[in-house]
């Protein structure tokens, strides 16, 4: 377990360099770059806001082009994509690429383009078949519909509301206009809402008719053409095939662009990394010729760094140890066997500055209490199957996820282990399936014992392995304040808390009740529980007398102590908590056991068979589901909570280095 040592760094280099120095910091992802602490008259920070809005601008783009030949040209991705990881690419295959940008950006402007084309054809094609359907009332007329008649004629075009009858509407016009001979009125069509209507009058009634007409609810057509409907219609459906010509055409010209696809997942790439660039080049402090770099860089690699950056830029590298006044990120290094439960640290916090890290030591736990609370062979070999399948074909994934695979895998071994000790393979299957379809009683005995049958066995070791867990962290304290030379609080913090639990769990088991309470197939000699209770009072009367010693009042003092002593509830809580062990180890099983006994209702023979096989398929897949969720939640509950609370406060802030963050590529920096 290892937080790897900061040390604090400064380049100094011309302005002319300073493009390849940035982008060489960026592949290589080492430091991480701060704001200057001090101003100065002679140095200036560039304002990059302008240039940072375009690259934004640009990266949404690529996004957007990618997202619309995805709907058009669906990329060859399967169902365990996710695993894949980014693609390498090495120093020269990323300068190839960055040269082909200016062609990428003017596909990705087209493909927008056309985008916009399609949608502006599907919205002209709205508009036009609206159009359409407003004329289809009108497709019996076979005159304009704007025509107002002739020499001697007069002709009105219009609609009344309602559904009207040609009686009704010629009975109207005769109570309007009573002295209005010669009228010829049709119905184009009629709807719940209107009728269209035409009506001819000699041009000496034109005045009076159209007050009639008024009278019974005429009105005119909002947009009168010059064309008959039927020839509009034609007119307007010649148009929306050429706008589906066009979309067409639009929409094939994106699918030609498929094999553009990793050109564009570049260029957000390299849009996203040169927007990361513009971010920190308005941090730095510059001159008319010169700029400063600063930051952190992990002690390991600084030598390096500060060689390669002479060498190839003839830059100036100042490497600092830190101060008390620095606040360094955190950057943790561990071996293969406690890496994987790092994402679970950072989830709850970082090492503050001075904590030791905890993964090794929480890694044993980890492991050992997840499997505690699974349980079960078969599940453990398909947890270790299957994370272990996907690390092996995957192996470019990214970081977290195969160390959260990683971590699956030794917690599926550990399953493995406690399933075998406890005898459980998918439960009882082999039972069910035995007596069920073969008539004979066959079983795999248990290692050391069935839970189910022996409940409180589990129990007492499920006490047994938390009080081990908390005095491991008690341990871990211990040793960070040993590290810090901070003796007398490694004694009153650390030394009488085991002197008092320790004692008094001792004590407690040379006491009848308790052995026989929790069936103990030992108990401890009353001489060993004297000395015991002599060490637990030796350690109460320490609290009491150190636990409130920042206070100069010998009153609160006293007070202080009396309560730091009451904390021993606190410890009695946290033992109390690994009864979950026994809950969760009990609910696999049994849950396992009734889904294979429903199975079996149906019988042996070959209905029995489909039967039991859907019911186990089926049952073990929730079964396995809910119950590697729940030892997932309830194994960080008991290292956040148990055992976190007795040496870690965290607050620690993750190493964050000026480096290519990318979706799709990364780029490999070769020596």
């Amino acid at each position: 377990m290892a937080v790897l040592q900061m040390q604090k760094i400064s380049i100094y280099a011309l302005k002319k360099d300073r493009k390849a120095i940035l982008e060489y910091l960026q592949r290589r992802g080492v430091v991480e770059i701060t704001d200057p602490e001090t101003e100065s008259g002679v140095f200036a920070q560039a304002d990059t806001q302008q240039q940072r809005s375009l690259l934004e601008k640009n990266i949404t783009a690529a996004g957007q082009a990618m997202e619309v030949l995805s709907g058009y040209a669906k990329g060859k991705k399967g169902l365990l994509s996710s695993f894949e990881g980014r693609r390498e690419l090495t120093a020269d295959q990323y300068e190839a690429a960055a040269a082909r940008i200016p062609e990428t950006r003017e596909t990705a402007e087209r493909i927008l383009s056309l985008s916009r084309e399609i949608a502006e054809g599907r919205a002209e094609i709205q508009r036009l078949q609206t159009q359409i359907d407003a004329l289809s009332p009108w497709l019996s007329l076979d005159i304009p519909m704007q025509l107002k008649g002739t020499k001697r004629t007069r002709v009105f075009v219009g609609t009344l509301p309602e559904e009207r009858t040609l009686e009704q509407v010629l009975t109207g016009l005769a109570e309007e206009a009573p002295k209005v001979s010669g009228i010829h009125a049709e119905i184009l069509s009629t709807s719940a809402d209107q009728t269209c209507l035409f009506v001819i009058c000699g041009r000496k009634d034109a005045f009076a008719m159209e007050a009639a007409l008024r009278g019974i609810g005429f009105s005119y057509p909002a947009s009168p053409s010059d064309k008959p409907p039927k020839e509009q219609c034609e007119g307007l459906r010649a148009r929306i095939a050429q706008a589906q010509d066009r979309i067409r055409r639009a929409e094939e010209e994106i699918r030609s662009f498929a094999d553009k696809r990793e050109d564009l997942e570049f260029l957000s790439d390299y849009e996203s990394m040169r927007l990361e660039k513009y971010q920190v080049l308005g941090r730095l402090r510059q001159s008319r010729h010169t700029f400063i770099v600063e930051g952190y860089v992990p002690q390991r690699e600084a030598a390096a760094l500060e060689r390669q950056l002479s060498d190839r830029y003839d830059a100036a590298v100042e490497i600092e140890p830190l101060s008390d006044q620095d606040d360094p990120p955190v950057l943790l290094e561990n071996n293969a066997f406690a890496a994987p439960v790092e994402p679970v640290l950072e989830s709850y916090s970082m090492p503050a500055r001075g904590e030791v890290d905890p993964c090794t030591v929480m890694a044993v736990f980890y492991y050992v209490l997840f499997g505690l609370m699974l349980s079960d062979a078969a599940y453990g070999l398909i947890m270790v199957v299957g994370c272990g399948a996907l690390l092996a074909k995957f192996r470019n994934m990214e970081s977290g996820m195969k160390k959260t695979l990683q971590m699956f895998l030794y917690c599926g071994i550990s399953t493995m282990f406690w399933g075998v000790m406890f005898g459980s393979y998918f439960g009882d299957v082999v039972d069910v399936v035995a007596s069920t379809f073969f008539g004979k009683d066959v079983t795999i005995p248990p290692v050391w014992f069935i839970p189910v049958d022996e409940p409180m066995r589990l129990l007492v070791f499920s006490f047994l392995l938390g009080i081990i867990h908390l005095f491991a962290g008690l341990a871990m304290k211990l040793y960070q304040l040993c590290k810090a030379k901070q003796y007398k609080d490694a004694l009153y913090d650390v030394i009488f808390w085991y002197l008092l639990v320790g004692g008094g769990i001792i004590y407690l088991l040379t006491m009848d009740m308790v052995v026989n309470m929790l069936g103990l197939g030992f108990q401890l000699p009353a001489a060993v529980g004297n000395v015991a209770a002599v060490f637990a009072a030796i350690g109460a009367v320490g609290i009491v007398f150190t636990a409130g010693r920042e206070s100069r009042s010998p009153f609160k003092r006293l007070l202080k102590g009396l309560y730091g002593l009451y904390n021993i509830s606190g410890y009695l809580s946290d033992i109390l908590s690994y009864s979950r062990l026994l809950a969760l180890g009990l609910a696999t099983g049994v849950i396992a056991s009734v889904f294979n006994q429903m199975g079996s209702m149906a019988g042996g023979g070959v209905a029995g068979a489909i039967v039991f096989i859907l019911v186990f398929l089926i049952g073990h897949t929730l079964n396995i589901g809910i119950n590697v969720l729940g030892a997932y939640v309830h194994t960080n509950r008991l290292q956040y909570v148990e055992f976190f609370g007795k040496f870690f406060e965290g607050g620690g802030r993750k190493f964050n280095p000026f480096s290519a963050k990318t979706k799709y590529y990364k780029i490999r920096e070769e020596n």
